[in-house]
């Protein structure tokens, strides 16, 4: 496991690096790989969530590592995941429309790579079914069960016993499982986010146990994001889909304490104004860093620990400094962003950094709405 040191994110050639810019460590997300590993005792119970990093490379130094089951959420990271010889690929979001088109498309060119989606009604199952037994083909599904987000899927309970059993009678689907996302489960305290991981995923147990007396074979169970990993991952069966591990933020640093992954992404930015005795502009607008934040929850400098940011806009972020800094135009500030995920949708590329040397490039092909499908 790699120790960090006080300057671990610097980078000795960094003038040849235009900003604002996102850089990526590889022997770091290697770490947080194996980190992720050892947390559970089976690596085929890891299905890692692509949303945050969105490339190939990425996606090849998880097979590298064994893995070889993945989560999505857009046609085309389930594309870019195939293209990265990934085995296994669910896309954690119900298709509607274009996008079941789309999906069996995928499954017809990528014919080394096993599909499957969501569902959560009726409509969506029927058209996805209809769609795919027109082709000859069939998809595993996966109820999705709202446990408490309120954002997607089903409440356990009758309805969703009744659903599962009637996609089991359709042609072109088959019902796999459940999909259980508990987004909304991310308390700094870890024993009280315990206690609300295992009361939310009380009712998938329950639900699970109901299909199996009803004569149906052991449902399989995909569940939890990274901040409950480090309690899913002690389940026995069930397969864990955290997405940030790979790259860690500032927020998940703060508040996933119990957890070892390490910053492997970070951005940079210039001061490119000095507008006030007592006040910095630098290069890292809402387009360069994830602002869905209040301003002091966006950005955390490495090297700059303290600052304050006072305004934010497109192009531009403005930090307040003591009287008297020391700061200059053109000096670096190393960032890691509160949320890493929606930051890396923002860059086109990341550039890698070994033994602090820029040594090439990772295009983020998956930020991008189609690659070929």
């Amino acid at each position: 496991m790699i120790t960090d040191t006080n300057d671990w994110w610097l980078v000795d050639d960094i003038d040849q690096l235009d900003t604002p810019a996102l850089i990526v460590y590889p022997a770091r997300v290697i770490d947080n790989i194996r980190t992720l590993k050892k947390m559970i005792d089976d690596p085929n119970r890891l299905r890692p969530h692509a949303k945050t990093h969105k490339s190939k490379e990425a996606t090849q130094l998880c097979i590298k590592e064994g893995i070889n089951k993945f989560k999505c959420a857009t046609i085309a990271e389930a594309e870019m995941l195939a293209i990265g010889n990934a085995k296994d690929v669910l896309l954690a979001y119900q298709p509607i429309g274009p996008k079941v088109d789309r999906l069996c498309m995928l499954v017809k060119k990528y014919k080394d790579t096993e599909f499957s989606c969501l569902i959560d009604n009726s409509t969506a199952a029927r058209e996805i079914a209809n769609v795919f037994s027109r082709q000859g083909l069939t998809i595993k599904v996966w109820l999705d069960l709202n446990v408490g987000q309120g954002r997607t899927g089903i409440t356990p309970g009758a309805a969703a016993i009744q659903l599962y059993m009637d996609c089991s009678q359709l042609k072109g689907i088959q019902p796999a499982g459940f999909h259980a996302y508990d987004g909304h489960i991310h308390d700094a305290d870890f024993s009280t986010r315990k206690k609300r991981c295992n009361e939310s995923y009380a009712a998938v147990e329950e639900l699970k146990v109901m299909l199996m007396e009803m004569g149906f074979a052991e449902p399989l169970i995909i569940a939890g994001g990274s901040p409950t990993f480090s309690i899913h991952c002690k389940r026995e069966k069930i397969e864990c889909s955290p997405g940030t591990f790979i790259y860690w933020d500032k927020s998940y640093l703060d508040t996933c304490r119990e957890q070892d992954f390490i910053p492997a992404a970070i951005v940079i930015t210039r001061v490119i104004s000095l507008p006030a005795k007592k006040n910095l502009c630098l290069d890292l607008g809402h387009k360069s860093i994830a602002s869905e934040n209040e301003l002091s929850r966006r950005v955390y400098f490495l090297n700059a620990p303290g600052l304050k940011t006072i305004s934010h806009s497109e192009e531009h972020l403005v930090i307040e400094v003591e009287d008297g800094h020391p700061y200059k135009i053109g000096d670096v500030f190393y960032g890691i962003p509160y949320h890493i995920c929606p930051t890396c949708a923002l860059y086109e590329k990341a550039y890698t950094i070994e033994n602090k040397k820029v040594t090439g490039q990772w295009k983020m092909i998956a930020r991008d709405r189609t690659l070929t499908i």
